[in-house]
């Protein structure tokens, strides 16, 4: 579903990414690890195509996409789930979910209803502000309202960050359910090793722009994998 080759990208003439080679399939998810500022959300801006590729080429479900705008990357699949959440907090969350369809807005009630059904919490919450809700609540507001946008993959930006562990495992739950159901694929920017096991088919470590180890978790444990990439940077 995804193919990225030698993908180089950075803020203005500063280098962040080099030489970027990695790929994902329908109903997988890549996790990413590494520490602060090694590069995480500019691989995801990258891909998304916020941040314009310095060199290297992206393919998506058979579609060269190097150049295309983040729009164009969206209306062909890729959806975004930024850090922060970054949700309409004076909108309804009923409101919030209806802008996320933005590909078929004549459907966008039958197409909410559908989405919602994998997000029981939000039912009970549909006329209240997005600000009103909880960091945990919001987060799954965001996820939501990227997949009213019928995204093939979605690209998630430290999903867990100041939310309660309780919404983490709904999070867990919620996309392995849609990786079977819809065969939606993810990308996996995330710091907490536990929760990056339990959704990861593979992870990639990122250091200094670069990508330098890969990492089964079916086949080792977190702590394992924890040591590995403490050893990056010892």
């Amino acid at each position: 579903m995804l193919e990225v080759t030698g993908l180089s990208a950075g803020y203005g003439r500063i280098p962040v990414l080099r030489d970027i080679r990695m790929s994902s399939t329908a109903q997988t998810c890549v996790g990413v690890l590494g520490r602060n500022g090694m590069g995480k959300t500019t691989l995801l801006r990258a891909l998304i195509g916020e941040l314009p590729a310095m060199a290297g080429s992206l393919h998506f479900a058979g579609e060269d996409l190097s150049k295309a705008s983040a729009h164009q990357r969206a209306r062909a699949g890729i959806g975004y789930v930024p850090q922060g959440r970054q949700i309409f907090p004076y909108l309804s969350v009923r409101e919030n979910l209806r802008i996320g369809c933005v590909k078929d807005f004549a459907n966008a009630e039958s197409t909410t209803e559908r989405i919602l059904a994998y997000f029981p919490r939000l039912q009970r919450l549909l006329d209240q502000p997005g600000g009103a809700l909880s960091g945990g609540e919001q987060q799954l507001l965001a996820l939501a309202r990227c997949l009213c946008g019928k995204p093939k993959m979605i690209l998630l930006d430290e999903p867990t960050e100041g939310i309660q562990p309780s919404i983490c495992d709904e999070i867990i739950e919620t996309l392995q359910r849609l990786r079977k159901e819809q065969g939606l694929a993810v990308i996996l920017v995330e710091q907490d090793i536990d929760f990056l096991c339990a959704l990861s088919d593979r992870i990639l470590i990122i250091e200094n722009g670069q990508l330098v180890d890969e990492v089964d978790p079916a086949h080792t444990n977190a702590e394992t994998i924890a040591e590995r990439f403490m050893s990056f940077h010892s």
